[in-house]
């Protein structure tokens, strides 16, 4: 209540704080409520709804028909535990290499000279200018076994004949890599570009190295942009459709792909729902468990 008053006496807080508020609840939270509503219904009940009917009203009574059918058919067929686990796999993966890579080009950035920084951000972002799809599909031909590298490689003398490249786990996770990269860069960059170098400069003067300056020091100033690159890049990537399909071959099998198969191709709508709310729980749940954590630690200190 108290928070509800203070709202009210400042109106510009409540309008910042609302504005946010109403984009997250149409844009994010009546959708998702839509697809969990789909979820429990039947494919066709016969009444001319396309989703079937999840409540309703007969001579004054009120019955609320709830299928959990699909969601008992995914947790019992075995090839949905293998396309969700494969999709924390890759992203996991993903989210791996990203911050092995970015975190030195980050902390490059940091430590740059103002004046060039606007030009090493500005290099970051470049991909952005073009369409996501035909930077994929770029890769294609870098990676076909008449592609770029594969020419490159022959004609210098390393291989005689085309590597398999294209199709294979190594193209998803280049791939990948190469498409979230950025997401991982940008907030390490912010949270390194505001670290106060006084502690660095104190750990050096009280004889550590300079690698335990990095690893006592920077890295645990820095963990948040660690943990805010890490989600940016993980959670979109368990649930990629694009990559997966142009180039991870008919073999890679992730959730994004099962979930296409099952809305456009199968035209299970209800099912498609219910693998859709499985997918966002297994992302929210361990958040919310891990922010909650984080919040307790926190307190303590």
């Amino acid at each position: 209540m108290n928070f509800l008053k203070n709202l009210f006496k400042h109106p510009g807080r409540a309008t910042v704080i609302a504005v946010p508020f109403l984009w997250l609840t149409f844009a994010f939270l009546i959708p998702f409520l839509i697809v969990l509503r789909i979820s429990f219904t039947d494919l066709d009940s016969g009444d001319g709804s396309p989703f079937g009917t999840l409540m309703t009203v007969v001579d004054g009574v009120v019955t609320l028909k709830v299928k959990i059918a699909n969601y008992l058919y995914i947790a019992q067929d075995e090839l949905y535990a293998i396309t969700y686990l494969n999709s924390i796999k890759f992203a996991a993966i993903t989210a791996a290499l990203c911050l092995a890579i970015g975190y030195p080009f980050a902390y490059f950035m940091a430590r740059a000279k103002p004046a060039i920084r606007p030009v090493l951000l500005m290099l970051v972002m470049m991909p952005f200018w073009t369409s996501f799809l035909l930077r994929i599909y770029a890769w294609k031909g870098i990676l076909a076994n008449n592609g770029i590298l594969n020419s490159f490689l022959i004609d210098i003398g390393m291989i005689s004949e085309p590597l398999h490249l294209m199709n294979t786990k190594f193209s998803l996770i280049i791939g990948m890599v190469y498409a979230y990269l950025p997401f991982m860069i940008l907030p390490l960059y912010a949270n390194l570009v505001k670290m106060d170098v006084r502690f660095i400069e104190a750990a050096a003067d009280l004889g550590a190295t300079p690698w335990q300056t990095f690893w006592r020091v920077t890295v645990p100033l820095s963990k948040s942009g660690i943990i805010a690159g890490t989600m940016l890049v993980f959670i979109p990537a368990v649930g990629e459709y694009v990559i997966p399909e142009l180039l991870g071959g008919p073999e890679t099998l992730m959730i994004g792909r099962q979930l296409w198969d099952e809305f456009f191709t199968n035209n299970d709508w209800p099912l498609a729902s219910s693998v859709t709310v499985v997918v966002i729980l297994l992302i929210l749940v361990p958040m919310a468990i891990f922010n909650k954590y984080q919040a307790e630690q926190e307190a303590r200190k």
